[in-house]
């Protein structure tokens, strides 16, 4: 017999552990989410420096890649996301990011009302423990998602931030606070040299209190309703339905095309699947939008890397930091430092952003360091213009999606990715740096012109993993719209988005920040919306 509770969460991502402790807080709703992979319990999720073992792993990911496309030189590229508790927010790059301000008053202007800077604000101090310097105007400081500064000292990270003042680019302590603009250390997800995913800050705790039920290697098949009413999901091993509301946690490339199977959606794309066609929204699976970024690096020299502290007894001694507290490689996230600044100075607000790494990577290998010292930058513009799709390619549910993100293809893009890396080779190379700086490994002195950085762009950049759009929130009057401010599914009834597919553009930033408010609000939506009284579940 098929139970029921009153909600059902379709992944338990981080949008989807924040929904389960919010609403199942207080045992006041009982909570169910169904979760296609696996339990967060390798010891590579709790080392911050383990996603690179994780990052390409099956039984870790969703292996999916893109489709070839004109401006990436024709290739399929490796477009991996979390299957497993806690979702990306278990191996991705830790980095806490909120974007500017601005981005979420475009967001209103767009359509998406309610969803300003100063209505959102409230949700990101809500989710967040700020633990080190901040205005408290701006900063969390009991929320369960602890965000604190980096601890490992690195001379190479230091000359790289003076040498950004040698530009006109001034040091900002607090990127998430008054404003974004500047050069400082990232901050970060990690507490006392380990990863604190979403399901560790969310989850966990909620499952242990009692209401939540997490059914693990349970993916969603199809959502289940009665007309045009929500009541339930299926997946492999039965059905589960929902008193209330049916929550899409799936992430920005299954989120779609669950909608699709399940016959919402561009009803010619339906039709061609053989789905019957439920409610035809032509914006499911469109406005995908990613950061496209393209990395340099350089050789390095005169002081301690990355590269150098990661190999023979160095790193068994990074080992023992590590397990003892210490600051330790083990402890860092993938870039330590960040640029936010403007690709032409008339520019009121910063379109492009430059990433610093006191290490670097071996040539068409992801992740693995070089075997000299180096140190690398990473280059993209802040707000792609460029939109690709997302696709059901069959009613089989496991089929993996058609995906084509469509990187470049907007001229913008293509000047703001060049301006962006000729920004970084100058931070390579200012008076800060030049006791350090040997020559550059990648793309190398040879490529000179505007012309030939740009088609080393377009070979060598690939995903952030920033997945944005794809069931993009927005006024009845918006044809692409798919969920309406409330984050309610167009012409269906208790079934919502909650993930980054519904952000209407990507945030000058990475998007767990911004995906972690978005659940926080949506919990107040759903909270609000929900029956009153006695005997109300």
């Amino acid at each position: 017999m098929a139970q029921s509770y009153d909600y059902v969460i379709v992944g338990a991502g981080a949008a989807g552990s924040v929904l389960a402790r919010r609403l199942s807080e207080g045992r006041q709703a009982s909570v169910c989410v169904l979760e296609a992979g696996m339990l967060d319990r390798s010891p590579y999720i709790r080392i911050p420096a383990g996603f690179v073992k994780m990052l390409h792993h099956p039984a870790f990911m969703w292996p999916y890649k893109s489709e070839p496309a004109e401006y990436t030189a024709s290739r399929a590229i490796a477009l991996p996301q979390g299957r497993l508790v806690g979702g990306s927010s278990s191996i991705n790059g830790l980095v806490y990011s909120r974007g500017q301000a601005a981005d979420f008053d475009d967001w209103a202007a767009q359509g998406a009302t309610g969803w300003s800077y100063r209505e959102v604000l409230p949700y990101f101090k809500r989710g967040e423990r700020r633990i080190g310097p901040g205005d408290d105007q701006f900063r969390g400081r009991s929320g369960p998602l602890p965000v604190t500064d980096c601890d490992w000292p690195s001379v190479l990270c230091e000359a790289f931030i003076r040498g950004s003042a040698e530009l006109g680019i001034p040091r900002n302590p607090d990127y998430n606070g008054a404003s974004q603009e500047g050069a400082g250390y990232f901050q970060r997800t990690i507490h006392k040299g380990r990863r604190v995913s979403c399901a560790n800050a969310f989850l966990h705790p909620a499952v242990r209190e009692g209401g939540v039920d997490l059914r693990l290697h349970a993916p969603a098949e199809c959502i289940l309703f009665d007309g045009t009413r929500a009541i339930g999901v299926r997946y492999p091993h039965g059905e589960v339905y929902a008193r209330r509301e049916v929550l899409i946690c799936a992430g920005t490339l299954n989120s779609p095309r669950l909608l699709q199977l399940s016959g919402i959606g561009p009803g010619t794309l339906l039709q061609q699947l053989g789905v019957p066609v439920l409610k035809d929204l032509p914006g499911v699976g469109e406005n995908l939008r990613d950061h496209y970024t393209v990395r340099i690096a350089a050789r390095a020299k005169d002081a301690s890397s990355i590269n150098q502290a990661s190999k023979g007894w160095r790193l068994g001694l990074e080992i023992a930091k590590w397990m003892a507290g210490r600051p330790s490689i083990l402890g860092l996230s993938p870039s330590l430092v960040h640029v936010y600044w403007k690709s032409r100075a008339e520019l009121k607000r910063g379109d492009l952003q430059v990433l610093f790494t006191p290490g670097s990577y071996k040539e068409g290998q992801a992740y693995v360091l070089d075997d000299f010292p180096g140190m690398s930058c990473g280059a993209r513009k802040q707000r792609p213009e460029s939109a690709g799709f997302v696709r059901a390619r069959s009613r089989e549910p496991a089929a993996a999606p058609l995906v084509q993100p469509n990187y470049l293809a907007h001229e913008s893009d293509r000047e703001v990715t060049l301006a962006a890396l000729q920004l970084a080779r100058r931070l390579m190379r200012t008076n800060a740096m030049a006791q350090y700086f040997v020559q550059e490994t990648l793309p190398g002195p040879q490529v000179r012109s505007d012309d030939e950085l740009l088609d080393f762009a377009r070979r060598r950049g690939s995903t952030a993993y920033h997945f944005i759009g794809t069931c993009k929130m927005g006024s009845a009057r918006d044809r692409m719209a798919v969920v309406d401010p409330n984050l309610r599914v167009y012409g269906t009834r208790n079934l919502r988005v909650v993930d980054a597919s519904v952000m209407p553009q990507v945030p000058s930033a990475n998007t767990l920040a911004a995906t972690v408010m978005i659940a926080e609000k949506a919990a107040d939506l759903i909270r609000a919306a929900a029956p009153q009284g006695p005997g109300s579940s």
